[in-house]
């Protein structure tokens, strides 16, 4: 397997099997320079995660999660055929032609006014079905039974690294306008009424930080990107 190349101030690590969240998270606890990438390159399954070390609280740099799934979307945009579409779940499912094909989730230290010592985003990203029965998952896919065949891991990965590179950049430079508005035409399932981090109400639109306006009944709540927040079970 090729060795995958990342931008300056950008280090990769093969997880050679293991867990590259759990891996990230535990690497990040004990201090860690930030644009460490750990990734694990299965025949069927892509997963990676990233250290970032925001200078933000944590609340404001939970934005890095969006960030990353539009970081994706470009990635597969630039590298598969133009008739492959990707959207993106507010709680980081990734769509391809509609079928769930991954996620991307994230983990961070520190409490949310405060800035985190360091955010692990991890992306995992089905490339083969898990079976060929595939019609019994009809709601599920995976990325090269979506006419993407042709895309190496690799290079998926260094171009995924690249585009977020480019987002959180952009947003360090001029705040959350762009990716709202990015992300906002990539949004999955935000309509009508849902249900998210446990709160049942009526889609109505998203805050400066991503965050979902939900109306429930006369009051409009907002739940913060924050909510996505996990660890390894």
């Amino acid at each position: 397997m090729t060795t995958p190349q990342f931008p300056p101030l950008f280090s990769g690590q093969n997880a050679a099997g293991g867990d590259p969240f759990a891996l990230a998270i535990a690497t990040a606890d004990v201090g860690c320079e930030a644009g460490l990438v750990i990734y694990d390159l299965g025949a069927d399954l892509l997963r990676v995660a990233i250290v970032f070390a925001p200078d933000v609280s944590l609340s404001d740099a939970a934005v890095i999660l969006p960030i990353c799934g539009v970081g994706l979307q470009n990635a597969i945009g630039a590298l598969g055929p133009p008739e492959v579409s990707v959207h993106l779940g507010w709680d980081g499912t990734v769509y391809v032609n509609g079928g769930r094909c991954g996620t991307l989730r994230m983990a961070a230290s520190g409490k949310l006014d405060v800035e985190p010592d360091w955010l692990v985003v991890e992306l995992n990203l089905t490339l083969w079905p898990a079976s060929d029965e595939t019609g019994l998952t009809p709601d599920q896919t995976a990325l090269y039974a979506e006419g993407c065949s042709e895309i190496d891991a690799v290079a998926l990965l260094e171009s995924w690294v690249r585009h977020t590179l480019v987002g959180i950049n952009t947003w360090a430079d001029s705040g959350t306008a762009q990716i709202h508005r990015e992300w906002g035409g990539l949004a999955h399932g935000l309509v009508g009424d849902i249900t998210l981090a446990g709160q049942a109400g009526t889609y109505i639109g998203l805050d400066d930080r991503l965050g979902v306006l939900l109306k429930i009944e006369d009051d409009t709540i907002v739940i913060p990107l924050t909510a996505n927040l996990t660890r390894p079970v």
